[in-house]
């Protein structure tokens, strides 16, 4: 891992550090020691979501042929050219066109072709009649003569001039050969999947989506749909966390709770290596007596360097999630993990301003921080002294307004759960008038 680390900085087993990381240096450092994972191929529903790392240029035209708009009939142009319902052209029929047919009848003079829509317009026809445009066709359909060619005892009655490719979809009107259809950047929807697929390709090269385990802790947890019982309490974090990091590109994995108990913990961890491109963790990173984060993190050194695996805590100017860890574990350079605070509010925003930022470098986005909007607050707002507060709120665009939801606490999952944006007071400011103009973080996807 690389990134900034203060010799000073607490170490996993070292004695508390007294300096305290500003949100600014803690994420420089985070995003230094990560970057976007290398690209693979992929078959092309395994690549939905993904962004394309590379340019994707058609090999064919698309259509790849003239091809009918319509049912109707293939014809010649001349022929039509003095047609009226009172008046209409009687051409002969000289055989039937389906979608993917390969042997096509020849369309001379006073002969039309009957075709489907999609199919192949055949040599000599010039436009397409809609059957609308037409009587539907009489007789009994073909014959052959005495060497086998077909004779047509069915004619059609066109009942208007059909103009020179009419209802004729031209090979390459939509896509030329040698276009660039897709560039590098893109991210794969649905629409864009069905273009690949419609120009042929079967796999397509993108910049992977993180794999991400997420993991909380705590002996008190108990899963949703037990009972909790005395002293206990649902796990929420790692639902919310899964979640957040499922919107942000990431194909994320919940582990449940786990534990207060250090060889549990090791064992969780050396056991979702394997399938993780980061691991998150809540809880167990403050100075509690039973926190076993730090002391099964402690096996993994100390500060990180040179993107060997090592880990560190470290307690930032911020309020709610002053204490954060950071590292890298398992064999080699390691995989990188962000160890957040257990309370339900600090870890949602922990992993708003530090784990969101690193999975959507992972993926090679562009867009790796969330928007950032001035707004006025509507309420008076207090702030500890030398924390950058982080209060949950509900933007107004329309007004150019936040207001302040629930209270401070950083427990309080109701109030989180009403708030759609984050309503940040800097470290030198403990007290702002309502009307005050003030950064407002938007967590809308």
């Amino acid at each position: 891992m690389t990134g900034k680390h203060d010799p000073c900085c607490e170490g996993a087993g070292s004695p508390a550090s007294p300096r305290l990381w500003t949100v600014d240096e803690h994420l420089a450092d985070v995003l230094a020691a990560v970057a976007p994972l290398p690209p693979i191929e992929l078959q092309l529903l395994d690549a939905q979501g993904c962004r394309l790392a590379e340019d994707v240029r058609a090999a064919d035209d698309l259509p790849p042929f003239d091809n009918s708009s319509m049912d109707g009939y293939a014809l010649r142009t001349a022929d039509t050219v003095r047609a009226t319902e009172q008046y209409p052209s009687v051409l002969a029929v000289v055989g039937d066109i389906a979608a993917g047919a390969a042997d096509l009848p020849k369309v001379g003079p006073g002969q039309a072709a009957r075709i489907m829509t999609g199919a192949p317009v055949p040599p000599g026809a010039e436009a397409v009649a809609p059957v609308e445009w037409t009587d539907g066709g009489t007789g009994t359909g073909l014959a052959a003569d005495a060497m086998g060619a077909p004779v047509a005892d069915e004619e059609v009655r066109v009942l208007r001039p059909v103009a020179e490719g009419a209802h004729i979809r031209r090979r390459g009107s939509d896509v030329t050969a040698g276009d660039t259809v897709l560039e590098a950047g893109t991210v794969l929807g649905p629409t864009q999947l069905g273009l690949l697929a419609a120009i042929g390709r079967g796999t397509v090269k993108v910049a992977p989506r993180p794999r991400v385990v997420v993991l909380s802790t705590g002996s008190e947890l108990v899963q949703p749909g037990e009972a909790a019982g005395p002293g206990r309490i649902h796990d929420s974090n790692s639902f919310t966390l899964t979640a957040a990091a499922t919107a942000a590109g990431a194909v994320a994995f919940r582990v449940g709770g786990v534990p207060d108990e250090a060889d549990t913990l090791r064992a969780v961890l050396e056991d979702q290596l394997g399938r993780a491109d980061l691991i998150v963790t809540s809880g167990g990173v403050s100075v509690g007596a039973y926190d076993v984060v730090k002391e099964v993190f402690a096996d993994y050194g100390g500060v990180a360097r040179g993107g060997a695996a090592g880990f560190s805590f470290r307690r930032l100017r911020m309020q709610p999630g002053k204490p954060q860890g950071f590292g890298r574990i398992g064999g080699g350079p390691g995989v990188p993990l962000l160890a957040l605070p257990g309370n339900p509010v600090s870890a949602y925003i922990s992993f708003e301003l530090f784990v969101r930022p690193v999975i959507r470098t992972m993926l090679g986005a562009p867009d790796v921080h969330r928007p950032v909007v001035r707004a006025a607050t509507t309420a008076a707002l207090r702030s500890p002294a030398g924390r950058r507060q982080f209060l949950r709120g509900r933007y107004d665009p329309a007004a150019g307004t936040v207001s302040p939801v629930g209270g401070e606490g950083s427990h309080l999952v109701g109030a989180l759960a009403r708030a759609d944006c984050l309503i940040t007071v800097p470290e030198d400011t403990t007290a702002l008038p309502a009307g005050s103009a003030v950064d407002v973080v938007l967590l809308t996807d």
